[in-house]
Order: C-alpha cells, then structure tokens, then sequence
C-alpha cells in the first residue's frame, strides 16, 4: 500500500489522496483482527439500540418509522466513512428531530407527505450549510470553545440521558403533554410511581447488572466480550420465552411503535419547492449549526477520553456529507448522536468501521430480522443508557475543572444546567456564549505598572518605598488594547492625569506588552496626548511593536504624537525604553528631580530591568 504523502512531483498519490479525505480508509493502514472484532461486536451492539431509537425519533416530527431507519442506515455510513472521530455515531438524533418538528410545525400534521418533502429538502439544506462551513475551514472556529463548555456539554448531556431513560426503566407511562418542557414531563412520569412496571424494572435492573458482570468476565478473560449485545440478545429471549411480547404486556414492557417495515431507502431527489424553502431555509440553517456544535462537542468529549486529535473541518465536512447524501436516499437531518456513540465508545469499538458495521447491520435487521426485532424490551435499552450515561462522565476531569478557577467553574455548571433546564442543543450555545462574555471579560482588563529609575540606575518596577520622581513619570501597560479594554484605559489614564504634578515635564509609557489595539483605544491614546501637551507635559511612547507603530502612522497617532516622540522596539537592537528614558531626561535639560540618581554627576549610564 502506498504509504507516501506525495510522488516525486511533489503531488498527492491517489491512495493518500483517498486516506486523507476518508479517514475511515486511513484507519485501515494499522487495521488488524482484534480491531475488525472490537468494531464489528460494537457495530452490532449501536445497531441493536439504533433500531428502535430510529423508530421513535422520526415519530417525533410526525414522520413514519421506516425514514428514521433510513436515516440511521445511510447517514451513519457515511458519516463513519469521512469521521474524524473514530467513536462518533451519526444519525437521527432527539435534539434534531425536537428542532425539525418545529421547524415543519407549520405544515397539517395529517399531511404526512408534505411533512415528509419538507424534512427531506431540510436535510439536503443543512447538508449544503455545513459542506459550505467546511469550503471555508469555518470549522477552526471551534477550536475557541472552552474545554470547560464540553465538559459541561458532557455532564449535562449525561444527566439528560439518565432522566430520560428512567421512564422506560421503570416502564411508567409517559407524564404531561408532549409539548411539555421535559422537566415538566419528568415531575409528572415520576409522580406516577405508583405505576412501576415490576416486568420492566426487573429487565432492567437485570441488564445492568449482566453488562457489569460481563465486562467482569471479560477483563479476568483478558478479552473484549459484547457486553451490551449479549445483554440485548438474552433480554429478547427472556421477552420471547414468557410470551412478553403479545397484548397489553407488549405495550408496557417492549412499547408500540409499530412493526418495523422491511425494506431499504431508494434513491430519489428531493423535491424543491421555492415556497416550502423559504419557508423552512431558516430552520435549516440554524439546525446545520446546532448539528455541528452537537457533533464537534461530543466528538471532542470522546477525544478527551481516548486521546485522539481531531480534524475539525473533516469532522464538519462528514456532518454535511451525510445530511447532503442522506437527503437523495429519502433521510431526515441527524448529527452526531449521544446516545449511540456513547455505547459505541464503552462496547470497545476503535474505529470509524464499527459505524459502518452499525449501518449494515440496521439495514440486515430491517430486511431479514424485523420480525425479531420487536422482542428488545425498551427497559433494557434504558438499562444500557443508564450505564452508557454514568460512564459518560470523566469524574476526574469534571473535579479539576470545578475545582481550577470560577471561569471554568460557572462554564461547566450552566452548561450542564442548560442541558436539562434548557435542551441539550441550547446548551451548547450557553457555554460558549458563556465562554465569550468571560473571555472578553479578563481579556478586557489592562494592567498599569508605575516604573522607576533607582540610585544604582536601574529601570525597573517602582516599589512602596521607592521615591517618585516628579518630574519624570514612568508606566507599564500590558494587556488587550480593543473596545472591552476602553473603561481600563481610560480609567489608567485618568489616575496618570491625577499624578502628574505642576513640575511634571514628561510622561514615558511603555507598550511593549499590549496587543490588538483598535479604533477606540487608538482614539484615548490621542486624547490623552492632546490633554497632556495642553498642560505642557511632553508624552512618550517606547517599547511599541513594528505592527503597533504601522497602525499608528496609518491612523495619523504618530503625527499627532510626534515622530521623535516614537520609539519603535526592534529585534536586536539597544532597548527602546532606555532610549526613550535618555530622550526624557535631555527634555529635562538639567531640571532634575532631588532624588535624581544622574543630579550632578557626568555618568549617565542607564540600566534596565522589569
């Protein structure tokens, strides 16, 4: 297998020219047995839950069962093919389908074949919005998402996770209404616990313990055993074997979402309509952003587990591939999926097959094993989410976060709040809108230094006990110079402005340490020179960057300032801040303050430490 990354022209081979854009055949450069088994065994275990969360997914825009299936067929193939991630699951996900159901709200819910165009062409939309982030590496953008916000996305999308799944757990009827804020529904369901379903608790108690026992098994085995997938398969036959599966036990213990249709998705393009797109445009775009931040958080919560580094633009580029494709076989929109990724990471799976082994196996199950398919009872899989839930969560990580700095603490705990307060979707955005208004927040404070120069000639920070001179006034400042930073700069300037005595005849600022500076802090600069010559105090700027002074010359600051009032730092050569000392001092003309170490001495001789 050619292994080279480019020929002796300097260019791509094909073969890693295919590795690079499909990570899924990269990945078969170190594959072996052990992997395909791991893969394949977790492949399975995803596809056993994947069937019925499919069927219930698509119930939720009013969509028939067979679509969501489809959806958990093709967009999960193709997403596993050009994943980054190699643990992520894509396919129809419960934030999405809560967005696509009041995306299409509009629409008759009796007119299932026009609810079903409108979601098809929505996918293909969100497909087309993420593809173009990705032509424009938007995808790098992410890389500013505090790993405090996935953290909380972690958290808080476990704690959804096991609310949610306590329901079918104890297999207690549905609470509220279902547009109902799922809070809401989950006070009611469990007021109800009267109602507990012995069968189904039992089920899933005994899942839980199976899957611990297993794993037990597996690691005094030294092997990988199909924890969740040998669960699944004896909780069938237990359903099979007490005849649970018939009448009003059916409904209780397995649910009733309807047979599952035999048969694969055709291909068929969308049908377009101008209307029903301007319609829905805006939906689609927000979903296509949701949908990213959805999959990128979770495939960046299992990267902290497993160490993987991770491509974002190829992680964007395979959200939109999917749901580009996916919308020609007759799929509504998906992400990367919580869930089933969850239990793909804690099944054993080490690769992007084991999401291509997960597709082919819902595919054999809607062909061949449909009718043994209804035997899984909906306790069980809740017992697995459970698990999957409580593993999701890296205690360790969690406490250092919580424990490092209140930035990362109140990042971590409104995200994981906004998850089951808000919605899991939601949630995402609250951190990083979090993250920002923090950021800004510090990034905004800028630090003024006093300086001084000591007997033995030294520049260096002005200390309590140090005498000021005052003729000559010296300051640092360090920090962002853009429009947050303003109220600091102004203020800064103000207490320069207080201090500056009747004798004071030069003020030396040093700017080696700002960066970014803007319109508004470029202005106060000017204000503060005007107001300061008024007074007759000369100001002047040293230790300013290449980039600084470029900007100060184009906005006209230099002219203002006076070029020889400028001092550029440049690499290599003596210090601007001595230089612009020196310059300060000839101002002076021998008017020096009593503290003045250069008072009647030839030796000027000037030292610089800060």
């Amino acid at each position: 297998m050619e292994s080279r990354s480019e020929n002796g022209n300097g260019r791509l081979t094909t073969s890693d020219w295919l590795f690079r854009v499909v990570p899924a055949f990269d990945s078969l450069r170190s594959y072996s047995w052990h992997s395909f088994r791991l893969d394949f065994f977790a492949g399975l275990t995803v596809a056993a839950v994947a069937v019925p969360q499919a069927m219930a997914y698509a119930s939720i825009p009013g969509l028939p069962v067979e679509y969501g299936l489809y959806t958990a067929i093709i967009m999960t193939a193709i997403g596993a093919l050009f994943d980054s991630s190699r643990q992520l699951i894509n396919g129809p996900t419960n934030a999405i389908c809560i967005a696509l159901a009041s995306a299409i709200a509009y629409l008759p819910v009796d007119d299932h074949e026009q609810r079903l165009q409108a979601a098809i062409l929505m996918a293909f939309l969100v497909g087309v919005f993420q593809t173009c982030i990705t032509l424009f590496r938007l995808g790098d953008l992410t890389r500013f998402i505090s790993n405090s916000v996935i953290v909380g996305f972690t958290l808080g999308a476990a704690i959804l996770l096991a609310l949610g799944q306590l329901r079918s757990f104890l297999g207690l009827p549905m609470g509220g209404a279902s547009d109902d804020h799922f809070l809401v529904r989950f006070v009611l369901t469990m007021s109800r616990l009267d109602l507990v379903n012995i069968r189904a608790l039992g089920i899933g108690a005994a899942t839980i313990l199976l899957a611990l026992a297993f794993r037990q098994l597996g690691k005094r085995l030294r092997s990988q055993l199909p924890d969740f997938l040998m669960v699944v398969a004896l909780m069938a036959g237990v359903v099979w074997f007490f005849g649970w599966d018939r009448g009003n036990v059916r409904v209780s213990v397995i649910g009733d979402m309807g047979d599952i249709p035999a048969g694969l998705p055709s291909f068929d393009l969308p049908r377009f309509d101008w209307s029903m797109t301007r319609q829905i445009i805006s939906s689609s775009l927000a979903i296509a952003v949701l949908g990213l931040l959805e999959a990128i958080a979770m495939a960046k919560s299992i990267a902290s587990r497993t160490g993987q580094k991770l491509d974002m633009n190829q992680q964007c580029l395979s959200e939109g591939l999917a749901n580009l494709i996916g919308s020609f076989f007759q799929c509504m929109p998906g992400s990367g999926s919580l869930t089933r990724s969850a239990i793909n990471v804690h099944a054993g799976a080490v690769s992007q097959w084991s999401g291509v082994f997960s597709a082919v196996a819902v595919a054999l199950i809607v062909i061949v094993f449909a009718p043994l398919a209804k035997f899984i009872p909906r306790s069980c899989l809740a017992g697995l989410l459970l698990l999957s839930a409580y593993r999701l969560v890296d205690r360790k990580q969690l406490l250092y976060h919580l424990r490092s700095t209140p930035f990362d603490k109140k990042i971590v705990l409104a995200t994981a709040f906004a998850a089951f307060a808000i919605n899991i979707e939601f949630c995402i955005l609250v951190g990083v809108f979090l993250s920002v208004v923090l950021y800004i927040t510090r990034a905004a404070r800028l630090h003024l230094t006093e300086l001084t120069m000591t007997a033995d000639r030294v520049i260096r920070e002005r200390g309590p006990d140090d005498p000021r001179c005052d003729r000559i006034l010296l300051y640092s400042l360090e920090g962002e110079l853009f429009f947050g930073s303003g109220p600091d700069l102004e203020k800064h300037f103000d207490s320069i402005a207080n201090q500056a005595g009747p004798v004071t005849r030069v003020i030396v600022l040093r700017l080696k340490r700002v960066r970014n500076p803007d319109a508004v802090c470029l202005e106060l600069i000017e204000r503060f020179i005007v107001k300061m010559r008024d007074r007759g105090i000369h100001v002047i700027l040293c230790g300013v960057r290449d980039d600084f002074a470029a900007t100060m010359r184009v906005c006209g600051l230099e002219a203002q300032l006076g070029k020889e009032y400028l001092f550029v730092e440049h690499e290599g050569a003596t210090s601007s801040t001595l230089d612009a000392v020196r310059f300060a001092y000839g101002l002076l003309k021998g008017d020096y303050c009593v503290n003045c170490p250069r008072r009647n001495e030839e030796r000027h001789v000037l030292y610089y430490m800060i």
